[in-house]
């Protein structure tokens, strides 16, 4: 639910599908053919890549390039470049001495922070540490094979960076949906950064921080902030893995650092795709619609089997627009990055979720959790016409950070288990040696490397403990 960039085309000549009654804002697609239908492609498309630029803010840059250059000069140039790179950026007068919020600062903009603010925040925290410690992994017992003992173990993560936004809104629920999991996980160090719009970091970002004891704050913004992360320079040590979102710049950035760091990943416009049937409430569906396509960029995609519903959607949208205080951007986004698809039945439905493998699934059907059954890819799936998503951007627990753009295929939500790292360990005694000695020797020497078989003959062969 937070600020995502967004891919720069959009459909504005697209075929408009058919069309019910009057000047409806979203687009309805009546297809008997869903894997096939051009305009359901064109759909898929759009949220699936093209650029990276957020809608409005990148123009025709090149984002790259740009991204590149400012990483080499933080790269090498240390606080300096940073600090001169964020007070051009984000119009703020920032020397290398002031990078780092002093803990007093934190402790004044927490004291001063509403205090039923604070109070959201901590039952919101609790909500968010409970799921994260319940799904927290844990070694299994060690498999024993005769004289082998196989194992896993996992460790957290020693130093992590948390980049919270701040340009064109501040979303307090970053740092709650972030900090938390990698506290469950057991990170040793935390460092957050976020940019000094016009003089400073957001106070709401301040005492959130020192909410949650971390005292490491840097007034860093964008791409100079994920390239000091990544890199460290002569204040901020490197940390191992950098997660938040941000703009195009920023999500560029952690494109470039992947490898030298981890990422949590590079996400792409907010998008829900709902399934539905007549049983459905359609003031409900559209204003579940409309709050996704409220982030502009956002898309929203209902897939329905009702046409009675697929009117009744359309019309809900236009009658609750303009209720919206951001009507603007939301009827753009509705237009330009959603759809309303009619399809012939259930399966269907579940068919093209699976295919779209939407960052947010919606499933408000009479038999919900057959659907469920029926689907595979989804970032966060919300079950029943009671789970809006929003429940999932500030408070059940699951993180609200998640992977868009298709890629829930092939990845999920970040949770505490990103912040922790597997390690295999292996036994043997020597028995186990000797019997596995012969399958090791014959692959190795299959595959060339006589050195490898060399290291186990030299342990299981006659001349076993001597050198030859």
């Amino acid at each position: 639910m937070l600020v995502r960039p967004s891919c720069h085309r959009q459909l504005k000549n697209r075929p408009r599908g058919v069309r019910f009654t009057g000047p409806m804002t979203v687009p309805v697609i009546k297809t008997g053919n869903p894997a096939g239908d051009a305009e359901v492609a064109a759909l898929k498309e759009i949220l699936r890549g093209g650029s990276l630029k957020a809608a409005g803010e990148a123009g025709d840059l090149d984002v790259s390039a740009i991204v590149a250059r400012i990483i080499e000069q933080v790269r090498t140039g240390g606080d300096l470049a940073a600090a001169e790179l964020t007070s051009s950026l984000d119009q703020a007068d920032i020397d290398p001495a002031g990078l780092r919020v002093p803990e007093p600062a934190l402790r004044r903009a927490h004291k001063s922070a509403d205090p039923r603010f604070l109070e959201v925040v901590r039952s919101v925290a609790a909500n968010i540490r409970q799921y994260q410690q319940s799904i927290l992994v844990a070694a299994p017992p060690a498999l024993r094979r005769g004289g082998r003992e196989l194992a896993v173990r996992y460790t957290p993560l020693d130093r992590v960076g948390v980049y919270v936004p701040g340009g064109r809104a501040l979303y307090p629920s970053t740092v709650l949906m972030t900090v938390i999991p990698a506290q469950v996980a057991g990170v040793g160090e935390i460092a957050m950064a976020s940019p000094p719009t016009g003089g400073d970091i957001n106070p709401v970002a301040l005492a959130m921080a020192w909410e949650f004891g971390i005292t490491e704050v840097y007034r860093l913004g964008g791409a100079p902030a994920i390239a000091a992360l990544a890199f460290g320079t002569e204040t901020i040590p490197p940390v191992q893995k950098i997660v938040g979102p941000g703009n195009a710049f920023v999500a560029e950035a952690k494109r470039q650092v992947m490898g030298k760091v981890g990422i949590d990943n590079i996400a792409g416009p907010s998008e829900v795709l709902i399934i539905a049937d007549q049983t459905a409430n359609p003031a409900w569906i559209a204003a579940d619609m409309l709050a996704q396509a409220e982030h502009n960029p956002g898309s929203a995609v209902l897939v329905t089997v009702s046409e009675d519903l697929a009117r009744q959607v359309a019309g809900e949208i236009d009658r609750q627009l303009p209720l919206l205080d951001r009507r603007d951007p939301t009827a753009e986004a509705i237009r330009e990055y959603s759809a309303v698809i009619l399809v012939g039945d259930i399966q269907e439905a579940c068919e093209l979720a699976d295919d779209f493998a939407p960052e947010h699934l919606q499933i408000i059907t009479g038999d919900d959790q057959a659907v469920l059954a029926k689907v595979r890819n989804a970032g966060a799936i919300f079950v029943g016409p009671y789970t809006p998503v929003p429940v999932g951007d500030y408070c059940a627990g699951p993180s609200h950070v998640l992977p868009t753009g298709g890629t829930a295929k092939f990845s999920g939500p970040l949770s505490c288990n990103d912040f922790m790292k597997p390690s295999s360990i292996l036994w043997y005694d020597a028995a186990s040696l000797a019997e596995d000695a012969p399958d090791v020797v014959e692959l190795a020497r299959r595959e060339g490397l006589t050195a490898h078989a060399r290291a186990v003959e030299i342990r299981t062969g006659p001349a076993a403990g001597s050198v030859q």
